[in-house]
C-alpha cells in the first residue's frame, strides 16, 4: 500500500511538473506577444505603439487614420495573423506525428505529406494553369490523398511507426521526382511562380488565406484536444492499449487525419514552409524537460518560429524580402544537425 509519505511525495512531484508547465506556457505566450508587437511595429514605415493600438481599436472607436490603418490593418495584421495560424497548425501537426509515431524526426515535411501537397499544387499550376484559391485547394487534396496512400501502403494488419516513416520517405522521394519532372517541362515564368509557392511565403497574406485556415482550426483544435488524450495509452504499445479498452487502429487513423488536416490547411494557406512542424515539438519538449503535455506548447513554439522567421525574412536584408520558407529552412536545417549531434553524444543516435 502507498504510505502517506509516498503519496505526499507523488503529489509534490505532480505540483512541481504542473508549475513548470505553467511557467513554460506563460514564457511562450509572453514571447509570442512580444513577437506580435514587433511585427506590427517594424517595417519601412515604423508606426508608434500608441498609433498601432488606436488603429487596432479603430473598428470599435471609429477613429480613422487612413495611412496608419492601411499599414497596420491591411498589410501587417493579416501577415501576422497568417503567420500565427500557420505556425499553430504546423506545430500541432508535427507534435501529433512525432508522438504517435514515437519518432522525433517524424513530421509532415519529412514523411511525405508536404511533398504530396507540393506536387498537387505544382500540377495545378503547371499542367492545368490554375492559380489562386484553386492551387490551395489542390494542395489540400494532395496532402490528404498522400496521407491515405501512406497509411494504406503501411498497413499490414495494423500500422507501425517505422513502416509509416519508411513509406512516407519513399512517397516523398516519388513526389519530389514528379515535381522535378514538371519543372523540366514548364516555361520559365510558370516555373518561377511555382518555385515561389514551393518555398513558402506570407508576402501576399489576405483574408482569403486566413479565413479557411481559421475556420479549419476552430474544428481541428478541439478535435486535437479530444484525441491526444489517447496518445498516453498508445505509447504503452498496441497490445497494452487494446487490453485497456482502447480502439487502437481507429484512434490512430483519427489522429493521422487530424494531423494531416492541420498540415494541409497550413500548406494551402502559406505553401509548404519547411521545418516548422519538425522543430516545434522538440523545442517544446526541451523547455518542458519531462513535465508532460507539450501540445499547447508546441503550438505556441510553432507560432513563434513562424512569426520570428517572417520578421527575419522581411528585415534581414535591406530592400529585399525573402520568402519565410528560406529562413525556416536555414533554421530547421541547423536545428536538425544540432539535434542529431546531440543525440549521438548522448548515445541515442546511430
Amino acid at each position: 500500500m502507498t504510505t502517506l509519505a509516498e503519496a505526499s511525495g507523488i503529489s509534490a512531484i505532480r505540483q512541481s511538473l504542473a508549475a513548470r508547465r505553467r511557467r513554460v506556457t506563460i514564457l511562450l505566450l509572453a514571447a509570442l506577444l512580444a513577437a506580435i508587437a514587433a511585427s506590427l511595429y517594424l517595417g519601412d514605415y515604423p508606426v508608434a505603439p500608441d498609433a498601432i493600438v488606436r488603429s487596432l481599436l479603430s473598428p470599435l472607436t471609429g477613429e480613422i487614420n487612413r495611412g496608419v490603418d492601411f499599414i497596420v490593418l491591411n498589410v501587417r495584421l493579416p501577415r501576422t495573423t497568417l503567420a500565427i495560424l500557420t505556425g499553430v497548425a504546423f506545430g500541432l501537426s508535427g507534435a501529433i506525428f512525432q508522438t504517435l509515431l514515437r519518432n522525433p524526426l517524424a513530421s509532415p515535411d519529412i514523411i511525405g505529406i508536404s511533398h504530396g501537397a507540393s506536387a498537387a499544387a505544382v500540377i495545378c499550376m503547371l499542367v492545368f494553369g490554375i492559380t489562386g484559391l484553386g492551387v490551395s485547394m489542390g494542395a489540400l487534396a494532395g496532402a490528404m490523398l498522400t496521407a491515405f496512400a501512406i497509411y494504406a501502403l503501411a498497413w499490414r494488419g495494423g500500422v507501425t511507426p517505422y513502416r509509416v516513416v519508411l513509406v512516407g520517405i519513399a512517397i516523398a522521394a516519388i513526389m519530389g521526382a514528379v515535381i522535378s519532372y514538371l519543372f523540366t517541362r514548364a516555361r520559365l515564368q510558370e516555373a518561377q511562380e511555382a518555385l515561389a509557392w514551393l518555398v513558402g511565403s506570407l508576402n501576399a497574406a489576405n483574408l482569403n488565406d486566413i479565413l479557411p485556415l481559421a475556420g479549419a482550426l476552430v474544428v481541428l483544435v478541439p478535435a486535437t484536444v479530444y484525441l491526444v488524450r489517447s496518445l498516453d495509452v498508445l505509447q504503452l504499445g498496441d497490445d497494452a492499449a487494446i487490453a485497456l479498452g482502447n480502439r487502437v487502429e481507429p484512434t490512430k487513423l483519427a489522429l493521422i487525419v487530424v494531423a494531416v488536416a492541420h498540415a494541409a490547411f497550413a500548406t494551402a494557406a502559406a505553401g509548404p514552409v519547411a521545418f516548422v512542424a519538425f522543430v516545434a515539438g522538440p523545442i517544446a519538449r526541451a523547455l518542458l524537460a519531462g513535465a508532460g503535455g507539450g501540445f499547447l506548447q508546441s503550438a505556441l513554439v510553432g507560432a513563434i518560429v513562424m512569426l520570428g522567421s517572417d520578421m527575419v525574412a522581411q528585415h534581414a536584408l535591406p530592400a529585399t524580402q525573402l520568402p519565410v520558407g528560406v529562413v525556416t529552412g536555414i533554421f530547421g536545417a541547423g536545428f536538425l544537425l544540432w539535434f542529431l549531434a546531440s543525440a549521438n553524444r548522448q548515445g541515442r543516435g546511430g
